[in-house]
């Protein structure tokens, strides 16, 4: 294992480099990766989504060292801004980048106090068996850090290479899209991860030309290497959310609430957290 995120970091670049030059498959993805329509002829730079979330956490208890009972204090706010893009669409298949940012924010020290940063980089690349179904292999890097917080010596890191299947049903007006992912963890760096699954349902019902329904449901599936740190061989965590989609002139905004339990809410201490959760995401469409 290396002692340090650098080399980490470089390879998940190398990789993205390797993928955009080679353009042997691709596919990109908004904050649920979904199906892209292909185009009438192979095109640069043919899609980019941005979003900027902010959701208030309701977290249901502190830790378990802590003596005074009441909210965990390190988790009130969770922010998430970045985007992706396809960079060469070739009509058979799309190459895709990734990079998102998440900011998660308490109150142990002030009312809004950031303490931890997770960066996410992805380079993907897909085929489209047609146009309601799409298949992706991806090579994904997440780097998690402390923020206003003594450093650890050694990052929190990981690099995935797996596959993903998008696929699309119309149910009317109502879309229904599916998000299967499965990966083997090629290098980490802290965590006692070894391979991850993913399944995550969209469905979206407009209601009129700017306002439409949506709920999302996410399962979370990881496998760790019980010799690390003494865990079940199996981690669990979801999320499902609902909420409203406002669409305007130059984006759109949705409102939403929901429950999750993260897996690993804090980098070092290895523990699951659940809350409720409300916010609002930015959208670019």
């Amino acid at each position: 294992m290396p002692d340090g995120d650098r080399s980490l970091t470089g390879r998940i670049f190398l990789f993205a480099a390797a993928a955009v030059m080679t353009a042997v498959n691709a596919g990109a993805q908004p904050t649920q990766p979904v199906v892209s329509p292909a185009p009438a002829e192979p095109a640069f730079f043919s899609r980019s989504d941005f979003h900027l979330n902010a959701a208030w956490l309701g977290t249901q208890s502190a830790p378990a060292d802590e003596t005074t009972p009441g909210a965990d204090k390190r988790f009130n706010w969770d922010t998430f801004w970045g985007g992706s893009l396809d960079f060469i669409d070739y009509v058979g298949g799309r190459v895709g980048l990734l990079i998102d940012y998440e900011a998660v924010l308490g109150s142990e020290y002030q009312l809004f106090d950031p303490n931890q940063g997770s960066y996410t980089l992805e380079a993907s690349a897909s085929a489209r068996v047609d146009d309601e179904f799409e298949a992706v292999v991806l090579f994904h890097h997440v780097s998690r850090h402390l923020s206003d917080r003594p450093k650890v010596r050694n990052p929190v890191a990981y690099n995935e290479l797996g596959g993903r299947l998008l696929y699309r049903s119309h149910f009317g007006s109502a879309t229904l899209d599916v998000d299967a992912e499965a990966g083997w963890v090629t290098e980490r760096a802290y965590v006692d991860y070894t391979s991850m699954a993913d399944l995550q349902l969209l469905l979206r019902k407009p209601m009129t030309p700017r306002l439409g329904m949506f709920a999302h449901a996410a399962g979370h599936l990881i496998g760790v290497d019980t010799a690390v740190a003494g865990r079940t061989r199996t981690q669990t965590g979801g999320l499902v959310e609902a909420g409203v989609h406002i669409k305007g002139s130059g984006g759109s905004m949705e409102l939403f609430a929901g429950y999750e339990k993260r897996i690993d809410a804090d980098p070092l201490d290895r523990q699951p957290q659940h809350w409720a959760l409300a916010g609002f995401r930015l959208l670019s469409r």
